[in-house]
């Protein structure tokens, strides 16, 4: 499969993540709204320029988000981040330009093209590794070497699942060169490693805006020593805690370039996904890596190629 890349209170061994520092998602209301009312109480539009709309739409017969663009009131972005908010789908509209990188188009475009490989992804994820089932597993997001495009994929396909019902759960364990932090705008603060090293903070799990079904967990502080840390008896009791508040949990890693990390993660996790670049990783250490995980007894739910 092939993904087209868009330019760029804890103690040592025992974590405890307390179900206030996971903020819920209260329904906003708006899927019993209209697309005017939507778009009037989001000051697109004027109750003036509600009535106007509705009286073109009426002798026009066309839908309102038409009658609202053909009459210059509104632009087609704002109809689509209506509709979205009108079927409770995670957008992040025009209101949020800027506030997810460019390369988070699951959020910035989810009416595009290029994201239906991603929802193929998921639903194959959903089928295999990640469905209803007694042992829930994590899914580690893994490859072999760097600038692969590990962390643009896992940041989207976070953002697929967030998309359905449930909560989805995206954590940071690259402590070698974070960047999922970048991508959804949150601070890196605290996180993984603050929760590993005894020194967690409330709230380290954070909502990502404007996609209210998904949350994040950062590195925080870049530790020394990550991959003594992740294999704390710790750090398998966190993955075992979120597995069950959450109903899909997501994992980034650092590239196995990096050392055993992603492969120390994958194990904890249960279930891996690897990540190449097409015209740019080698089949030999992609296939050692599939290798190594297969040994450990993790799960593999497949290889997909970035595009380019």
């Amino acid at each position: 499969m092939l993904f087209r890349r868009r330019e760029q209170a804890a103690h040592a061994d025992t974590v405890i993540l307390a179900d206030e520092a996971i903020p819920g998602f209260e329904p906003s209301g708006f899927h019993d709204r209209s697309i005017g009312e939507i778009l009037r109480s989001n000051n697109k539009l004027s109750n003036e320029q509600v009535q106007r709309a509705l009286v073109y739409q009426e002798q026009r017969g066309v839908r309102f988000g038409d009658a609202a663009i053909a009459l210059g009131f509104v632009k087609r972005e704002d109809v689509l981040w209506a509709l979205a908010r009108q079927f409770r789908y995670p957008y992040a509209g025009t209101d949020s330009a800027g506030e997810h990188h460019k390369e988070l188009f699951m959020a910035n475009e989810p009416f595009s093209d290029d994201v239906e490989a991603f929802r193929d992804l998921r639903s194959h994820l959903v089928m295999t590794v990640m469905g209803p089932q007694e042992q829930k597993r994590a899914l580690a997001i893994v490859s072999a070497d760097i600038g692969d495009g590990k962390t643009f994929l896992a940041a989207n396909l976070a953002a697929a699942f967030s998309q359905l019902p449930g909560r989805t759960l995206i954590i940071d364990c690259d402590m070698r060169s974070p960047r999922l932090h970048q991508l959804f705008g949150l601070d890196n603060a605290a996180g993984v490693s603050n929760i590993l090293s005894g020194r967690s903070e409330p709230n380290v799990i954070r909502p990502v805006k404007d996609l209210p079904n998904l949350y994040m967990l950062p590195v925080g502080t870049v530790p020394p020593n990550p991959l003594e840390l992740i294999q704390r008896g710790s750090f398998a009791m966190l993955l075992q805690e979120v597995t069950k508040k959450f109903d899909y949990v997501l994992v980034d890693t650092p590239a196995a370039a990096h050392g055993s990390d992603a492969k120390v993660i994958a194990a904890r996790a249960g279930a891996a996904l690897v990540v190449g670049r097409r015209n740019r990783t080698h089949a030999k250490p992609l296939q050692k890596l599939v290798s190594q995980l297969t040994r450990a007894s993790v799960l593999v739910a497949g290889v997909v190629m970035n595009d380019g």
